[in-house]
């Protein structure tokens, strides 16, 4: 696109910096949020790329309905042998046990499938026979989370069941503890994750080796990491007796006990790690995150109390500094929010991008939580982004949220709409698309003419309606009195919106400035084949034709001929008339057979009466039909002669024509500039 004020440009409602991230961001990712976009590509396309918002991190989906693991940290590669761990454990398990005979046999099955299928059997009805509804299964593709139990060794299946009396009998057969399955869980991570506390001390009695406690599947979770996510106190006992580490770290996602407690709401776990000396601050991932922001973000107020009075940072931020308050007003989580609000938290705090709990609140569309911020001192004119102008208000306008707006309104002070490198929130309601929140700004008080925004590639708010193409607000800036610009004609020919701009031309709109001519000029170069569409009604509102024979090889034989009915072409401007002739040595030109000889009399008092009258009352017909003059005249002095012999509809016919994508009706404008005549 070229330098035409609506090209390309960061959205209006855009943070500066990051976007908070969630815990589960990757950690290599940087501090980038969603990264501002043009809104509008070259061409002249109104469909604005995606713009960035401050958004906060999003929570991931977890199969445990609590937080996933950050998306940055991958799943190591598993053994590529891994599918046939059973198989290679029931080989050894013949060998270790008398009277049990454990076979592997491989079927294939209906379609191809291949299945294979443990048949167990036990002569004397021993322990594995009673294992057998368990072991005897499927599994037609390996995934090393799930869980499988035709993968799971018999010890494994018995400390699953929690069977401590099988479990005693397998392993007095020497049924090995330490075989792992897909998941390369053992049969001690079995019995923690299924709160068996006394198949627990049983293997950890038998434990082939002191390390056996601190043994981690594949996900890098211990046996204590698994019983405090299932909420076994007994078993988080059992295990610190033996030695475990309480504040031992997961290798996958830097996650603590006392975390996995939080996130699976286990107060009970919580209130027992933290009497035992739990690391309060320890994080959930490499960004951060910690106990505190997952029970805000849970809304787990019995343990946010409960980390709060043992000494958790009511201000603790991650790596992105995001506090738990931020975290309870992007979520709406009233209750947190009140909780740490009543312990003191900073109301004002802010993230590295500089984004606060109002504005997310208010982005979110947190009604309840706004109320309360406000109510807590939140400052609703403290700056959200580096550049100095994102507010909360502005959040909310293009967000759509009117409620929240309509609390916001009186609180903000007006520098925003039209101080120097600030931008109105009236752009922010345009760019968000919502007709409520711009006309309750702009009914209280907001001006429609807001301040130029060149950052944005915005001279005006009309600007940003032609740049995201919601034609239907137009209606609503012009009933609250916007100044129609020479630029916004440019705007209609570069999305060939014709009706729109003779409407324009009717509504008193300037025509283009010396700074705006060399943009309309060349939009109005794109459209010369729909010449007949706005041309004539532009020459008639009193555009000066020099303007376009000053730029003849950007014009066509048509538009030539057409523009040069408008002037007295016997005695042009030397610089037209050097063009002129440089344009004839170029191109092919056919002029109209009148143009050989002197204009009549009569077209030279018609250029003079004109220029006298000027454009703006030229614009409209009812000021030439009042003139004291034979109708026959006034139809001269509209060159209703010219129209006719070019096919071009009467002037009136012109500005009347509606076209789709543009505002059927302006009648209280209309009444507002003829009532000024």
């Amino acid at each position: 696109m070229s330098s035409l004020s609506c090209g390309s440009a960061r959205p209006p409602s855009a943070t500066a910096a990051t976007a908070a991230r969630s815990p589960q961001s990757s950690a290599g990712a940087g501090q980038g949020g969603r990264s501002p976009q043009p809104l509008m590509p070259a061409g002249g396309s109104a469909e604005a790329a995606p713009r960035r918002r401050h958004v906060g991190f999003r929570q991931p989906r977890s199969t445990t309905g609590a937080a996933p693991p950050h998306p940055g940290q991958r799943r190591r590669r598993r053994p590529s042998g891994a599918q046939d761990l059973a198989r290679d454990v029931l080989k050894r398990r013949r060998a270790q046990v008398v009277g049990v005979v454990v076979g592997a046999d491989v079927q294939q099955h209906v379609e191809g499938l291949h299945r294979r299928v443990l048949r167990v059997e036990d002569d004397r009805g021993g322990p594995v026979a009673a294992l057998l509804p368990e072991i005897q299964g499927s599994t037609p593709g390996m995934d090393f989370t799930e869980a499988y139990s035709d993968r799971c060794s018999a010890v494994g299946l018995a400390a699953r069941q929690g069977n401590v009396e099988i479990l005693r009998e397998l392993i007095s057969r020497g049924y090995s503890i330490d075989v792992p399955d897909n998941r390369r869980w053992l049969p001690i991570h079995e019995a923690a994750a299924h709160n068996s506390s006394e198949c627990l001390k049983l293997l950890i009695d038998k434990a082939p080796a002191e390390d056996y406690i601190h043994s981690r599947t594949f996900e890098g979770m211990c046996a204590l990491h698994l019983s405090a996510s299932h909420g076994s106190v007994e078993c988080l006992r059992v295990l610190l007796e033996a030695g475990a580490d309480l504040n031992d770290v997961s290798t996958e996602s830097a996650t603590t006990p006392l975390f996995l407690a939080v996130e699976h709401k286990h107060a009970e776990v919580v209130k027992f790690l933290l009497q035992h000396g739990a690391n309060i601050e320890g994080s959930h991932s490499w960004s951060g995150w910690n106990s505190l922001h997952q029970a805000s973000f849970q809304s787990s107020t019995e343990i946010m109390q409960m980390l709060l009075e043992k000494g958790a940072s009511k201000d603790c931020r991650d790596d992105f500094g995001i506090t738990p308050l931020f975290v309870a007003a992007q979520y709406g989580q009233l209750e947190s929010l009140r909780l740490l609000l009543s312990h003191g938290a900073d109301v004002n705090c802010q993230a590295k991008d500089r984004a606060t709990p109002l504005l997310i609140a208010a982005q979110e569309g947190h009604l309840d939580c706004v109320k309360l911020l406000l109510t807590a001192g939140a400052d609703p004119n403290l700056y959200c982004n580096e550049d100095n102008w994102q507010l909360p208000i502005h959040a909310a306008a293009e967000m759509g949220h009117a409620k929240i707006l309509e609390l916001l309104i009186p609180v903000t002070d007006r520098i925003c709409d039209k101080g120097e490198g600030k931008v109105s929130p009236v752009y922010s309601a345009l760019y968000g698309g919502d007709g409520e929140c711009l006309e309750m700004l702009l009914k209280q008080g907001f001006s429609p003419d807001a301040q130029e925004c060149l950052d944005f590639g915005c001279r005006s708010p009309m600007c940003m309606i032609f740049q995201k193409q919601y034609y239907q607000f137009i209606d609503v800036l012009l009933k609250y009195g916007i100044t129609l610009r020479g630029i916004n004609l440019a705007h209609c020919l570069c999305h060939k919106k014709f009706a729109l701009f003779r409407r324009f031309l009717r509504f008193g709109c300037s025509l283009p400035s010396e700074e705006e001519l060399t943009d309309f000029i060349l939009y109005s170069s794109t459209v010369q084949k729909e010449y007949k569409e706005w041309l004539p009604c532009l020459l008639l509102a009193g555009f000066n034709p020099v303007n376009f024979m000053c730029r003849i090889f950007s014009m066509s034989e048509d538009v030539l001929n057409f523009v040069l009915e408008f002037m007295n072409w016997s005695r042009l401007p030397p610089i037209v008339e050097q063009h002129l002739s440089q344009y004839k040595e170029k191109f092919t030109w056919t002029s109209k057979s009148h143009f050989a000889f002197l204009p009549s009399l009569s077209h030279l008092c018609r250029l003079e009466i004109r220029s006298l009258l000027g454009s703006e009352r030229l614009r409209l017909e009812r000021v030439i039909r009042e003139l004291p003059l034979p109708a026959c005249l006034q139809d001269y002095l509209l060159y209703l002669d010219v129209l006719r012999a070019n096919s071009i509809p009467d002037l009136q016919d012109c500005l009347e024509q509606g076209e789709e994508g543009a505002p059927s009706s302006h009648s209280e404008a209309e009444d507002m500039e003829e009532g000024q005549q």
